[in-house]
């Protein structure tokens, strides 16, 4: 059955209710007509998730590297008319950026009635101020650019910097990972006894209490200074980690000093045992190396970012955000309510 999206309508589409897990995800949706989902190649494994969990296959797209380098991109079925959803990361390399643009270019100059842009992992987020002379506001250089080729509606996921979302002129939805880690962390039946979620710099320790506060757990705080970029010190601990399980949780995982040096608080502390969680996988530098040789028994994160083999270890454990993104997509093509969906959560 195919039915019009309401985004051109105002109307819905209705499919049957089914209930797994302790979020509500609504319902199952039929293929709507006027929709459709395409994929970059930074994680396509990713989009294939979200639509399977969409009920819809993801859309034919060429995407070519020419011999200098420079990407080509074509759309190989017609998407006169339709609502486009474009899901592409934009981590290193550059090259991902590039190919989004292209895409999202691609889209408007093939007359889609709306252009929607899927950035589970945004880069270049993290640099949303000018902290000294001379330097871009790379954040907002970054949105420039993908609103500037005519997109409807951004999605993204985890952003380090939430008020970035000011930057543009269009609707800007942001999700949380958290839906579906705290999933898998009531899974070690912790309690204010026996665990404590420790927020690894004053910037986390919102979404930290967040966290503590729905596993009923305690809370600690790392009070940190960074002397120099991508290096991170230990300042103060405020909080009590002896003989606790200890979850640190953070946004992302970049070069992991940040991970490491509370994790070794923790154990300086007298921790029970200590596990990473974040959103983002960046992993870059020594990040491997550092983890492996750390106090942290497990790292989980996210699918946001595609990792390669060489970033694969023993400790890691990948979680999908597949479903948050395809119910999103799903309450945004029905003209639900998107934020119920998150209430209680951010």
């Amino acid at each position: 059955m195919f039915i019009q999206s309401p985004l051109l309508n105002g109307g819905s589409f209705n499919g049957r209710t089914h209930g797994f897990g302790p979020w509500d995800r609504g319902s199952t949706p039929c293929p709507p007509a006027y929709m459709k989902v395409f994929t970059g190649r930074s994680n396509p494994e990713l989009a294939q998730g979200i639509s399977n969990y969409l009920g819809i296959p993801l859309g034919k797209i060429d995407i070519q590297d020419f011999s200098d380098g420079e990407i080509w991109v074509a759309f190989e079925e017609n998407i006169r008319n339709e609502d486009v959803f474009i899901i592409q990361s934009t981590n290193s390399p550059t090259d991902n950026i590039m190919e989004l643009l292209l895409m999202l270019d691609a889209a408007r100059r093939a007359s889609a009635k709306n252009v929607i842009a899927v950035i589970p992992y945004l880069g270049y987020g993290r640099q949303d101020r000018k902290d000294q002379p001379r330097v871009p506001i790379s954040a907002r250089l970054m949105l420039d650019l993908i609103t500037a080729v005519g997109v409807n509606r951004i999605i993204t996921m985890d952003l380090h910097s939430p008020q970035i979302q000011g930057f543009v002129n269009v609707p800007f939805d942001h999700l949380y990972s958290r839906i579906v880690l705290l999933d898998k962390l009531k899974e070690m039946h912790l309690n204010k006894e026996t665990g404590v979620v420790l927020a690894p710099d004053v910037g986390s320790a919102k979404m930290s209490q967040s966290y503590a506060k729905k596993l009923n757990v305690g809370f600690a705080l790392i009070d940190k200074r960074r002397p120099k970029r991508n290096k991170a010190e230990v300042a103060n601990l405020v909080g009590d980690l002896k003989d606790k399980d200890v979850l640190i949780i953070d946004d992302m995982i970049d070069t992991a000093g940040t991970l490491c040096n509370a994790a070794e608080t923790a154990g300086n502390e007298g921790a029970k045992s200590v596990t990473a969680i974040a959103t983002h996988p960046v992993l870059s530098g020594m990040a491997i190396k550092s983890l492996e040789e750390s106090p942290i028994s497990k790292v989980m994160v996210c699918d946001t970012i595609k990792l390669g083999e060489e970033k694969i270890f023993d400790k890691l454990e990948i979680i999908s955000v597949a479903e948050v993104f395809g119910e999103s997509i799903k309450r945004i093509v029905e003209g639900t309510s998107l934020s119920s969906l998150f209430r209680g959560f951010n």
